[in-house]
């Protein structure tokens, strides 16, 4: 009982300093964008006009196409009543953090900035929590209580080293899909190292639901520092590795495994029809949040699937653009 009072008073004295350094500032800049921000569901047509590129298919009246020879939408009025889930991957490897910030501290900044500002306008949030197994269901509230509670249980949930394991995000995404029946903002908060065939499930929940894949990462996954002999064990399964990281070799190979992983991972993103947004460790959650606001502004002009346009994510840092090699007997 004393260790969960502590959980609730660290969350809440997170989630304060959250309202006055981050949520205030948020809610001044969203509050006239709010409508186009994040949309409703509405069911009442309030008029059709003729199709145009990249409107969805789905709201094709084929009566009225079929009697105008001419492809015509429905057009409903917006429900301002939103529903938004977290589908949080909580698993081993989101602890880690290469300075003072894990991946972890990341997502709950995030979640906690996010859900306060949704529920402050009375929309719900619920949230679908993943460590080695879906295992926590918190079904949609909108109140403050609410995402103290939701803060609470990512911050306390204990850790689990499952040997020969790793992380099926598929299977959080597929429980998804299960639970959310209605249609609703989604946003998969996620450092996407499982094991294959997440991407086919992300894109069937993206056919559904408005979807943003929340991605977490740390620069140090990215580049191996030169720190001399060190021991590596993985955070999901247990294993460890004695390397040299002085190794000149060694490092080229690990860069180049992470450079081939990185280039297939914003493949799939970009293949799921998922909006993305990339937060690292060394990000500043309010220009991050900011940035989150663009990307949506940004959507809402352009109505089109897909990723948020390149100029608006994170500015990839050195190691993901490396100097191509300079050919034999080439001048310096």
């Amino acid at each position: 009982m004393a260790e969960a009072a502590v959980q609730v008073a660290t969350s809440d004295a997170l989630l304060r300093r959250l309202e006055w350094t981050v949520i205030r500032r948020l809610d001044g800049l969203l509050q006239g964008d709010y409508r186009t921000l994040f949309r409703g569901g509405g069911v009442d047509l309030a008029d059709l006009r003729e199709y145009q590129l990249h409107d969805d298919v789905r709201h094709i009246d084929w009566n009225v196409t079929a009697r105008l020879q001419q492809p015509y939408v429905r057009q409903f009025t917006e429900d301002r009543d939103l529903t938004a889930w977290f589908l949080l991957d909580l698993s081993g490897s989101v602890d880690f953090g290469s300075a003072d910030v894990t991946k972890l501290a990341v997502s709950t900044g995030f979640v906690a900035t996010l859900a306060r500002v949704l529920t402050r306008h009375g929309n719900r949030v619920g949230a679908l929590m993943y460590g080695s197994k879906v295992d926590t269901l918190l079904a949609p509230g909108n109140s403050r209580l609410h995402v103290l509670n939701l803060l609470t249980r990512m911050r306390s949930r204990p850790r689990i080293v499952a040997p020969g394991a790793g992380t099926s995000l598929a299977e959080l995404l597929k429980a998804g899909a299960m639970t959310i029946r209605r249609r609703s903002l989604v946003f998969v908060v996620s450092d996407f190292i499982s094991t294959p065939g997440w991407d086919d499930a992300l894109a069937r929940l993206a056919q559904r639901h408005e979807v943003v894949a929340v991605r977490l990462f740390d620069p140090l996954e990215m580049a191996l520092p030169e720190i001399g002999l060190v021991t590596l064990e993985d955070a999901e399964t247990g294993e460890q590795l004695f390397i040299d990281s002085a190794d000149p070799a060694f490092r080229a190979r690990y860069h180049a495994i992470a450079e081939a992983r990185e280039a297939e991972l914003r493949d799939a993103l970009a293949r799921s029809g998922a909006d993305t947004l990339e937060l690292a460790t060394d990000d500043d959650l309010l220009d991050a949040m900011l940035r989150f606001a663009d990307l949506r502004r940004q959507r809402a002009r352009l109505k089109a699937p897909g990723r948020f346009p390149a100029a608006f994510q994170r500015a990839r840092p050195a190691w993901a653009d490396p100097a191509p090699a300079a050919a034999p007997g080439a001048a310096p």
